[in-house]
């Protein structure tokens, strides 16, 4: 995570942890009513509407609270939870006009804030209209009353604040669900680049060691010297690939086509193959270059291990190789015999780079691994 996203998520995490402050901060507007009650004639009124205002700051307070809970473990409010409490506040309201007048309508802003960030968008808007109406025509229905306020216009602004605070902790809510989502998405990435290189990797190795190893068993009665050298290939070859599972683990592993030439041409003359291979691959762009020698070790790979060829031959060109051979690993569905995952790891690879691989019968009537690059 960034220094940007760090700081993104403290401030949003503060904003909802000290969000009680907030709304105990904007109970100081309660000021007006209460001024109103306490200036009745009757100690019975002062005190009925002083609790009535109480409460209906506690009500905020506590369906504040609910908001802020909910919106911290990634959820809206319950609903039915937020009707209770704006329900209560409603009938609050109307114990306080009986006693005060149109001046208890300025609560209404209460109301419409909390419909706005606890329940649904549709519900929460038809309720403000609701009240809008409220406030508008019942004052020019009761005698004594004063219908000159603009408690409507200030309800109306703070519902469309409200509704764009609400808009700014969803989405932020969802930025977070992305981020987790692409960073479980990057370790899943990761894994399977990580197990279709070490199976490209070993498959091959593991390929060319197999064949030195029994080349190695049939000489080494009738020429120990050169069954010996045999020996000390595979275990360089051993040690090579190893090395090569610790960089592919570790992300630093490079593959480049001119030193896979020169591994394939080991390889099959290891394994007995005649192979006819381009001197260099310094025609290959350098954007090809890690695709044409992945491609290139999974083709010689098959060839070694399945073909049963006599002859391998390999064109390389600016945006596309070759790989043919005259052996019949080719089953009956046009596919390598190959259990699917070595060529399905290159398909994947010619995919990523706007490629297309071609795998079929060559002319020699073995077959042929053709990769092209735009």
């Amino acid at each position: 995570m960034t220094p940007v996203e760090v700081s993104a998520s403290e401030g949003i995490g503060r904003m909802f942890r000290f969000g009680w402050v907030f709304g105990l901060i904007w109970l100081f507007y309660l000021a007006y009513p209460l001024g109103e009650v306490l200036a009745l004639p009757h100690l019975w009124q002062k005190v009925l509407g002083s609790a009535a205002v109480v409460a209906f700051g506690a009500t905020f307070l506590i369906v504040i609270w609910g908001f802020r809970t909910a919106n911290r473990s990634g959820r809206r409010v319950d609903v039915r939870w937020a009707w209770f409490g704006l329900i209560v506040m409603g009938s609050l309201i109307v114990v306080l006009a009986v006693m005060i007048g149109s001046q208890s309508f300025g609560a209404t802003i209460y109301i419409a804030v909390l419909a706005m960030m606890t329940l649904p968008t549709r519900q929460a808007w038809v309720l403000v209209a609701v009240l809008v109406v409220v406030i508008e025509v019942v004052p020019r229905i009761v005698p004594d009353w004063d219908p000159g306020s603009f408690f409507a216009f200030q309800l109306v602004i703070s519902a469309v604040a409200a509704w764009g605070i609400t808009q700014v902790f969803k989405r932020n809510h969802e930025l977070a669900v992305a981020r987790q989502q692409l960073a479980d998405l990057a370790i899943v990435a990761e894994r399977e680049r990580v197990s279709r290189d070490v199976h490209d990797i070993l498959g091959h190795s593991l390929t060319v060691i197999t064949v030195k190893a029994e080349l190695a068993g049939r000489l080494i009665e009738i020429d120990p010297a050169r069954a010996a050298v045999e020996i000390g290939e595979v275990e360089a070859l051993a040690r090579e690939a190893l090395s090569d599972v610790r960089s592919t683990v570790g992300g630093l592993r490079k593959v480049d086509v001119a030193v896979e030439l020169g591994n394939a041409r080991t390889a099959l003359a290891s394994a007995g193959i005649d192979a006819d291979l381009p001197s260099d691959a310094d025609v290959v762009p350098l954007r090809n270059r890690e695709l044409f020698g992945w491609t290139l070790r999974e083709a010689v790979t098959n060839v070694i291990r399945h073909s049963g060829a006599r002859h391998c031959r390999v064109d390389v060109q600016a945006s596309r190789i070759e790989i043919s051979d005259d052996g019949g690993s080719i089953d009956d569905g046009g596919c390598i015999d190959d259990s699917g995952n070595g060529l399905r790891g290159l398909a994947e690879r010619v995919k990523a780079a706007n490629g297309t691989l071609t795998v079929g019968r060559s002319r020699t009537g073995g077959f042929t691994v053709e990769v092209e690059c735009r």
